[in-house]
């Protein structure tokens, strides 16, 4: 419990629809959010999710600011300590703060690939901005793959019976040792659904903190092509072969020094057949930026290998 944090979020809240202008509605107000996070270091690093602190988005009816003001309590400790992001990424859902403060008690991380289903969890984090709470349960799945309704964002996760509510993301499901086994990320509510909730496996965690810390963003390999599945009743009726279908290329790209054009269909990959855009990233991120991939293409009929050297995607 002393390892777990709360963190309070203000942002603002902007009407930006001109129905509610015309009758003197609208404007700016303020708005709050709360979250959790996990005590990774003595000095200060906090790792939480993406989702706690980048509140940035928008609608037809209102849009919604970065944080104006990121606090941190600790436990037993009143104080609300000024944080910063050190960085954060979407696709992980992940993002480290840092809080000016020392002699902090960091979390013990346990062995997330070694769990078992049925194991005791509990849950521990900051719901209804309550302060520090627990709630318990079991292990109930483990690699249950899960997507985010909102962002379309799909994890791979442990499953827990462990009640989660609003608060609760970023903060640590922990076994009964009391290390931590993973990041309370998401939750199923809706009508006839009780105790179903996810978090992210520590294991999986630990290389993207560490790339937050140092390079304020996760750094991952590129090729730098939009693509279009191709599935065999496409296929036939453009006079094309399965695969996946080249509709643009990036300027400067790795795509583009490979010599990638418009119209390549991408037939394999590293030797793997390739039909869809996934099945590509699949084979693409078991690589490291500057490792080399060998593709097979189909160009206007005609079968030909590529050598592409993985490039770093932008981080923006």
């Amino acid at each position: 419990m002393p390892s777990i944090v709360g963190i309070s979020i203000t942002y603002n809240v902007t009407s930006s629809n001109p129905f509610f202008s015309m009758f003197g509605g609208g404007g700016t107000s303020e708005a709050q959010a709360t979250g959790s996070g996990i005590i990774i270091s003595e000095d200060g690093y906090i790792v939480t999710n993406n989702h706690v602190v980048d509140s940035s988005s928008e609608s037809t009816y209102y849009d919604i600011s970065e944080a104006t003001s990121l606090k941190v309590t600790l436990y037993g400790d009143d104080t609300q300590y000024d944080a910063k992001v050190v960085g954060k990424d979407a696709q992980t859902d992940l993002a480290v703060l840092k809080i000016d403060k020392t002699d902090l008690t960091a979390a013990e991380f346990a062995d997330s690939d070694s769990l078992k289903v049925g194991e005791f969890a509990m849950a521990v984090g900051n719901p209804l901005d309550l302060g520090t709470t627990i709630t318990c349960g079991v292990i109930s799945a483990l690699n249950r793959e899960v997507q985010d309704t909102e962002g379309g964002t799909a994890y791979t996760c442990i499953q827990t019976d462990a009640a989660i509510n609003s608060g609760n993301s970023g903060g640590a499901l922990v076994n009964s040792q009391g290390q931590v086994i993973g990041i309370n990320t998401l939750k199923v509510s809706s009508t006839g659904v009780e105790g179903i909730g996810f978090a992210i496996p520590i294991n999986s965690t630990t290389d993207i903190i560490d790339q937050l810390i140092e390079y304020k963003h996760v750094k991952r390999p590129y090729i730098g092509i939009s693509g279009r599945d191709l599935n065999e009743e496409t296929a036939n009726r453009y006079n094309l072969v399965v695969g996946v279908y080249v509709v643009s290329v990036d300027e400067f790209s790795a795509a583009e020094k490979a010599g990638l054009k418009v119209g390549d269909v991408i037939i394999e990959a590293d030797g793997q057949k390739i039909t869809k855009m996934d099945e590509l990233n699949e084979v693409k991120n078991k690589h490291s930026i500057g490792d080399t991939i060998k593709l097979k293409i189909n160009r206007d009929g005609q079968e030909k290998d590529i050598n592409l050297t993985l490039g770093e995607q932008n981080s923006n």
